[in-house]
C-alpha cells in the first residue's frame, strides 16, 4: 500500500470566529424551523379544506 502523507496547518480561532460560526448555524437552524413550521400549517390548511 502507498503511503499516505498529511500536512496540516493550525490557525489560530479566535472567540469572535466561534461566535459568528454559532450565530450563522443559530439562523440557519431556526429559518429551516420557520419553513417547516409554515410548510405543516400549508399542509394542515388544505387537508382542512379538501378533506373536510
Amino acid at each position: 500500500m502507498a503511503e499516505q502523507q498529511s500536512n496540516y496547518e493550525f490557525v489560530a480561532v479566535t472567540a469572535q470566529d466561534l461566535l459568528a460560526e454559532r450565530q450563522r448555524g443559530w439562523q440557519g437552524f431556526t429559518q429551516f424551523v420557520t419553513y417547516g413550521i409554515v410548510a405543516t400549517v400549508v399542509v394542515l390548511v388544505a387537508l382542512a379544506v379538501f378533506v373536510g
